[in-house]
């Protein structure tokens, strides 16, 4: 029997060409598996005795060769494929282990060029892989490492089943396909306009609990880009699909803070804010975030910028948590969070990540960019439409407040203290309802609306919404302007004396 190993992830390889050994296999191998082979005292035919051919251009050319294709493609039942083995002297390759370039990994590596790139794309690999999977009735292949105890399992006892077989050779195609799609996102990422095709590649992590609701199965699907692929559970029972939408609103709340001195705190439920603030500590920042509504806190993720310390963990003792996601944490702060055995703790940096954002709908994807923190903090679009400019208090306020309202879903209305919310009106049907519903949950949770700031996701349509913040003794708004009514909607600004911000920038959140 004769194995053919070429791998450029060498993990676990030289035990599992031992125990192939052990079990009286032939080793054939390329390049640098086979001199790490041969290093652990393997032995291990060269590749090129059996083409005849020396590797070449850079290693480029190596297993393009009837040799090992016809030694991986032919059938042994066939009469027509013996005779041609027979005809060319190929001998059957039964047993394939390769593992391609890694050219999603070198791509995302800063600095890296074009020609850099290009020649990590694999082409005998992906070739070996496809024909012995082809071929899987008589060719053994494997893609993952992790699967080399398996198969060595399997032909200790004498079991390769069939079912085995096809489910190795099935990895191997869902592995190809999603390398070509990294290879064809990479050469189409700068092309304008968008991709005529576009193929996702994602990872099942985990099978959840339920979905939604529990009549709903799910499961937990990465892509390759960074994300929920980092996240990493430190503590606490298996987090839930619910838990999973939480945690990524929860991060994209703080990232506008992320790497920056601020430290800020977001406390979601159902995947928008019922509080968000900034504070000198995590612990100063989460208080003043869970003042925003105490109530609604009860059952919420809990997301940070920065590591969280012991001071903060001791502060959400008394809270019932679902999750708390951060960056880091210290060890104290874990070991005060260890008590409390229902609580998630996530380790999942938060960023201003580009990239595309999906959207699921019926029978297809609607696909956009990214909102980013970023483009909406830019203020060089910024004016003042008012006769009265804001106050410097006003301003860093204003700032705060256009930062958070972003991850509240639309309508979203958000009054603002001392870079703290006070007031969050969300998922409204109108504008007017949505700054109501703030002042209303400012008043509930013992705020004075009077002299906060007030920022909208989109422009108020009609004088209205800016009319119930002013009754409510709103100081300064910030929205992004664009309605035919904006000449009546700054005429009512100015009559209550109330300062406005344009933005020229909306940010809806469905």
């Amino acid at each position: 029997m004769r194995a053919l190993l070429s791998v450029s992830d060498k993990r676990g390889v030289v035990e599992f060409a031992r125990d192939l050994v052990a079990l009286g296999w032939e080793l054939v191998s390329t390049g640098g598996t086979a001199e790490a082979l041969r290093e652990a005292g393997l032995p291990v035919i060269p590749i090129e005795r059996v083409t005849g051919f020396p590797e070449m251009m850079d290693g480029r050319v190596k297993t393009l060769h009837p040799k090992v294709h016809g030694g991986l493609l032919a059938r042994r039942a066939h009469p027509g494929d013996r005779a041609a083995l027979a005809e060319h002297g190929i001998t059957p390759i039964d047993l394939v282990a390769v593992n391609l370039y890694p050219f999603r990994e070198t791509v995302a590596k800063p600095g890296v060029t074009f020609e850099q790139a290009i020649e990590q794309i694999d082409i005998g690999g992906p070739s070996m892989l496809r024909s012995a999977a082809k071929n899987h009735q008589d060719v053994i292949v494997v893609v993952d490492p992790d699967d080399y105890p398996v198969v060595i399992a399997a032909l200790k006892a004498e079991e390769v089943t069939p079912g085995l077989r096809r489910d190795l050779a099935a990895k191997v195609f869902a592995h190809t396909a999603a390398y070509d799609a990294a290879i064809h996102g990479y050469l189409t990422q700068d092309a304008p306009g968008w991709p005529e095709r576009i193929t996702l590649a994602l990872d099942r992590r985990q099978e959840l609990r339920y979905g939604e609701n529990p009549h709903q199965a799910a499961a937990l699907y990465a892509a390759s880009e960074p994300g929920i692929r980092d996240l990493q559970q430190l503590h606490g029972k298996e987090l839930s699909f619910n838990n999973l939408l939480d945690v990524d609103a929860a991060v994209a709340a703080v990232a506008p803070w992320a790497g920056s001195d601020a430290v800020a705190c977001a406390i979601i439920k159902h995947t928008t804010p019922c509080g968000i603030a900034l504070g000198r500590s995590p612990r100063e920042a989460y208080e003043r975030a869970l003042a925003t509504d105490r109530t609604s806190a009860f059952g919420s993720v809990i997301a940070f910028n920065v590591a969280v310390d012991r001071g903060a963990a001791e502060a959400m003792r008394d809270l019932f948590v679902e999750v708390v996601v951060a960056p880091a944490f210290a060890d104290d702060a874990l070991s005060v969070f260890g008590d409390k055995k229902n609580l998630r703790v996530v380790r999942l940096p938060a960023g201003d990540a580009a990239g595309w954002d999906y959207k699921r709908i019926r029978g297809g994807f609607l696909v956009q960019e990214r909102s980013r923190p970023a483009q909406a903090a830019g203020e060089a679009g910024w004016k003042v439409v008012t006769r009265r400019a804001p106050t410097d208090a006003e301003w860093r306020d204003l700032r705060f407040a256009w930062a958070a309202v972003g991850v509240v879903k639309s309508n979203a209305i958000l009054l603002a203290r001392d870079q703290a919310a006070v007031g969050i009106g969300a998922g409204q049907m109108s504008r007017v309802d949505a700054s109501f519903l703030a002042i209303h949950k400012a008043r509930q949770q013992g705020h004075d609306p009077a002299g906060a700031v007030l920022a909208s996701d989109a422009f108020f349509p009609f004088a209205d919404g800016v009319e119930e913040a002013a009754r409510a003794g709103v100081s300064a708004i910030i929205q992004p302007g664009g309605s035919v009514k904006d000449a009546e909607v700054v005429a009512a600004a100015d009559q209550a004396g109330v300062a406005m911000v344009f933005t020229g920038i909306r940010q809806f959140r469905h």
